[in-house]
């Protein structure tokens, strides 16, 4: 990035902050441990939302829309990789001659005085941040962190915490997850994904490399997932660096060897075996096998940084999960709604795996939107794959932001790769007449799922609404 150099600094040389974009995940997580830490904090976004209306209430000078006199007399301007560089406000920053920080040297910033945790991953992040997080708590640690959703329990995504830990999500999407300094590091799974960035699955490959070949540089411990292909891989090439690597899965191969147990529609129950020894029943509150290896992480790494298991298995027993994961929105006429961020055919099938589960004898009525071109032309034929899991689907358009427009990449071509009748698949390309086609294909005892990384999050109060419209005329219809 241009504009001023990137010095070594601390929070006391940021002066006053402003935000672009600081109603993103990561960006308003930032702003609250500023805020929470009496720094001085502005910025602003392209519409409104909660989460800005929250950091509102905690003393942060939010505009809505883009204009370089919003930066007002910031002497720092923190940045993600979502603004593009003729962003008003950025290229007045420049001119200005104001420090300008990418989103994860600021991250690095913060957690400079702490011992720092960094959760890595193609998939499953959020969840495994948020279950070590609450699986700490539970521990009597008051550890800091940044998480790019809500935790259930707090209901907040950051916080500046007492304690000496500091827990953040990486985000391998732009290698901001290479900056944060992390002495100890989890690796949930290595895929490909993000190739606009990266350019091929080799270069992930490398960059995950980096990060953990980081973490033994600075005298730490890696958690991988050796169940994931890439993440044996991983283990197996700095292991041979003579980096300190603990494996876990239902891999004979781990280290922390996970056996399950049984399922429900609450969530797993299973053990781990450390040295040989059995943890005894743990019991998770949420769905998806996936999540049994999500909070093994948790529990391995929570052990690697000197806790007891056992209050780190209560811990993980008592997590609820987190907004936009497996969240349930309601339920209207039998119909339960529920909404997730799955945005890669990895997720997809982990997710509807996990909704098979909780949806006993009903059906499962999908509505699905990619996120962005290149993801829709990468895994066209895997997206329909894993959506095969549903009874009916419904696709969108593309969500893209931004980004070029890919001949051939659209909804359309997901929907006609997924394994079902004619009569179960449709692509609507109206956003509007989406959540009008969920309803008629759904009945009492049902799911109704969202899925995807765009703003297909903000349909389920609209099919909700539609569900209980058609059972008061089902009961005026029976009067």
């Amino acid at each position: 990035m241009n504009g001023v150099p990137l010095e070594p600094i601390g929070i006391a040389d940021l002066g006053r902050v402003h935000i672009i974009g600081i109603g993103g995940a990561g960006m308003s997580g930032i702003a609250r441990v500023l805020l929470a830490r009496s720094v001085q904090v502005s910025g602003s976004d392209a519409k409104d939302s909660r989460r800005i209306a929250a950091l509102r209430a905690l003393g942060a000078q939010i505009a809505v829309g883009h204009d370089p006199d919003n930066l007002g007399s910031a002497d720092s301007v923190i940045v993600s990789t979502a603004i593009k560089g003729k962003n008003v406000e950025l290229v007045s920053a420049y001119q200005r001659g104001l420090r300008v920080l990418p989103r994860a040297v600021a991250l690095s910033i913060l957690m400079a005085d702490s011992k720092g945790v960094a959760v890595a991953g193609t998939h499953g992040k959020t969840t495994t941040t948020s279950m070590l997080t609450v699986a700490l708590q539970h521990c009597g640690a008051d550890p800091s962190f940044v998480i790019g959703s809500e935790i259930n329990e707090t209901g907040s995504n950051a916080h500046s915490g007492s304690g000496d830990f500091f827990i953040a999500e990486a985000d391998e999407s732009d290698g901001s997850f290479l900056h944060l300094g992390a002495s100890a590091g989890i690796v949930t799974n290595v895929e490909a994904d993000h190739l606009d960035y990266w350019g091929s699955l080799e270069a992930v490959e490398q960059a995950f490399d980096d990060f953990v070949v980081g973490i033994g540089e600075r005298g730490g411990f890696a958690v991988i997932c050796v169940d994931d292909a890439g993440g044996a891989r991983l283990a197996e090439r700095t292991r041979r660096l003579g980096i300190d690597v603990r494996t876990y899965g239902e891999s004979v191969d781990a280290d922390f060897q996970v056996e399950v147990l049984s399922h429900s529609a609450i969530g797993w129950r299973f053990n781990v075996l450390i040295h040989g020894v059995r943890t005894g029943p743990i019991e998770l509150q949420v769905p998806g096998r996936h999540n049994v290896l999500n909070a093994t992480a948790a529990l391995v790494c929570g052990l690697g940084l000197g806790f007891a298991s056992r209050e780190l298995a209560e811990g993980l027993q008592s997590f609820t999960g987190t907004r936009r994961r497996f969240e349930f929105r309601g339920q209207a006429d039998g119909v339960r709604v529920f909404d997730d961020y799955a945005h890669h055919p990895t997720e997809i099938e982990a997710t509807l795996r996990a909704a098979r589960d909780v949806v006993g004898d009903g059906r499962l009525i999908v509505a699905f939107q990619a996120y962005h071109y290149y993801r829709a032309a990468l895994f066209g034929v895997e997206f329909g794959v894993a959506l095969g899991l549903a009874d009916d689907v419904v696709v969108l358009e593309v969500f893209a932001p931004s980004g070029e427009l890919i001949p051939g990449a659209s909804g359309q071509l997901i929907a006609a790769n997924v394994p079902l009748p004619a009569e179960h698949v449709v692509f609507e390309p109206s956003w509007s007449a989406a959540p009008a086609e969920l309803v008629r294909r759904s009945q009492p005892g049902d799911i109704i799922m969202t899925l995807g990384a765009g703003d297909i999050s903000m349909m389920g109060p609209e099919v909700l609404s539609l569900l209980a419209r058609r059972q008061r005329e089902a009961g005026d219809a029976g009067r």
